[in-house]
């Protein structure tokens, strides 16, 4: 089963005052919690993708395959497989 919603655990950490104040201010600026800007930023810091590139890259994939139309990928594998054997029967 696919866990769509991580578990959470709670960390103490110390970080100078006027650092706090300054995560507090910039996280009221942008409606998200201390826990949610914190996350962010280590995300970003780590390299994770954000839920808006994530996004992006699905719909330039749906603008990709936009054209090809309805296809079933078992059909395609099983054509590739019989292209393969037969190709390896030549031989």
């Amino acid at each position: 089963m696919l866990d769509i919603l991580p578990s959470m655990v709670k960390v103490l950490i110390s970080v100078p005052a006027d650092l706090l104040e300054r995560i507090d201010r910039e996280a009221h600026t942008q409606g998200t919690t201390r826990s949610g800007f914190l996350q962010d930023a280590a995300r970003r810091q780590l390299g994770w993708p954000t839920t808006r590139t994530l996004d992006a890259a699905l719909e330039r994939g749906r603008e990709a395959l936009g054209s090809v139309g309805r296809f079933e990928s078992a059909d395609l594998i099983r054509r590739e497989r019989r292209a393969r054997d037969s190709n390896d029967r030549r031989r």
